[in-house]
């Protein structure tokens, strides 16, 4: 069953049109891997999913309902975007992850710790300040704080960009070990075509604006993606 539909999407800016007619559709559940050289509109895709940015035509589809008839609030709660820059608040983690769900009307302590465990950052990284965590660690801090929201869905925007090599793999586990276990579904977008063959249960190529295969990853085509 496609949790996320999307047919026809358009998006301009200015004169360039870096969305032409987009369709694309992910299972609940599932993993898809979005690949492509940049430009191509994967980060501009993610955005219009949870009306960062609005379309400017066509329709996107999430759990069945348009997202133009769903206050963006409550869609950025059931969606959440992870972007590629980690950006750490002033503050230790716990308030760095609590400070969504405070936004929220959620003072659930237990909820945020929680997170943090899954993303696998130990009770001794609470009260560390954010800003100082290593590059690694700034990763899954935004994923906990992703997580904590018990998101429907995720968006992955290179969420291993900038990573020492050696942590990639781990940070990789950590990320399928979270949504697969509550069912999550997930949209990441990477250059890396090893990463997307590994983590992608399917694998979608995007170039100027226009999704041109999509695939198993068993079965999957990469000539022309780059």
């Amino acid at each position: 069953m496609n949790y996320i539909l999307i047919e026809g999407v358009r998006k301009r800016f200015g004169k360039k049109e870096v969305l032409r007619g987009v369709n694309l559709t992910v299972e609940r559940g599932e993993v898809l891997s979005l690949v492509g050289p940049s430009g191509s509109g994967k980060s501009t895709l993610l955005k219009c999913i949870n009306r960062l940015l609005e379309i400017d035509s066509g329709r996107i589809v999430v759990g069945g309902r348009d997202i133009r008839e769903v206050n963006p609030v409550e869609l950025r709660r059931e969606v959440v975007l992870v972007p590629q820059n980690s950006v750490m608040f002033p503050g230790s983690v716990l308030e760095n992850v609590m400070m969504p769900l405070l936004a929220q009307g959620i003072n659930d302590e237990e909820r945020a710790i929680k997170a943090l465990k899954d993303a696998e950052l130990t009770e001794e990284f609470l009260k560390m300040n954010a800003e100082k965590l290593s590059g690694g660690e700034k990763k899954r801090v935004a994923l906990a704080r992703a997580i904590a929201l018990e998101p429907k869905a995720l968006l992955l925007d290179e969420p291993t960009a900038g990573v020492d090599p050696k942590r990639v793999r781990a940070i990789e586990e950590t990320i399928l070990k979270m949504v697969k276990g509550r069912g999550i579904t997930v949209i990441w977008v990477t250059h890396d075509t090893s990463q997307a063959l590994r983590v992608g249960d399917r694998i979608a190529s995007i170039k100027k604006g226009k999704v041109l295969k999509v695939g198993r990853r068993d079965e999957f085509q990469w000539e022309g993606v780059y």
